[in-house]
C-alpha cells in the first residue's frame, strides 16, 4: 500500500493525521482505517471466488491481475507466441533479405573478377540519318 511513498511522506502523513484528529482519537481512528480495510479486501476476495465459481472449473486458475494491459501485453503477446507474431517480425525485418543480396554479391565479385567499366561519351542527340538515338542500347528505361 505504501510502495510508491518515501519514508518523508509517510512521516508528513502521521504528523497531519496527529495534528488533526490529536492524539487521543489517533488511535481509534487508526483501528476503524484498519478495520475497513479489511472490509474491503475481505469484499473484494469473496467477490473474485464469486466470478471464479461462476465461470466454472476452467476458469479456476484465473488471476484477475492478468487482465491489467500490462500484465496480458507482457502475457499474451511478448511471451508467448500464439499469434504467430514470430513470423510477421521475420517476414518484416530486412536483415535476412539484405544479408543475402550481401552474400550474393561478394559471390559474384569474387567468383569473376571483371574490367573495369569505363564511361563512355553517349550523345542524348537524334543522329541526322536514321532519327533514331545515336546509342540506344545505352538508354534505359526502367532506370528514370
Amino acid at each position: 500500500m505504501f510502495f510508491d511513498m518515501g519514508p518523508l511522506e509517510v512521516v508528513t502523513l502521521a504528523i497531519l493525521a496527529v495534528l488533526l484528529f490529536g492524539p487521543d482519537k489517533l488511535p481509534e481512528i487508526v483501528q476503524n482505517v484498519v478495520g475497513f480495510l479489511r472490509k474491503v479486501r475481505e469484499f473484494s476476495d469473496s467477490a473474485k471466488e464469486e466470478i471464479r465459481s461462476e465461470l466454472g472449473p476452467e476458469f479456476r486458475d484465473f488471476e484477475f491481475e492478468d487482465l491489467h494491459p500490462k500484465t496480458f501485453v507482457r502475457k499474451h503477446v511478448l511471451d508467448g507466441d500464439s499469434l504467430g507474431l514470430d513470423e510477421i517480425r521475420s517476414a518484416l525485418d530486412p536483415r535476412a533479405d539484405l544479408a543475402q543480396v550481401a552474400d550474393a554479391v561478394r559471390e559474384a565479385t569474387t567468383e569473376s573478377p571483371r574490367e573495369p567499366v569505363t564511361p563512355e561519351h553517349v550523345s542524348l542527340t537524334k543522329d541526322a540519318q536514321s532519327g533514331s538515338p545515336a546509342h540506344a542500347a545505352a538508354f534505359d528505361p526502367d532506370a528514370t
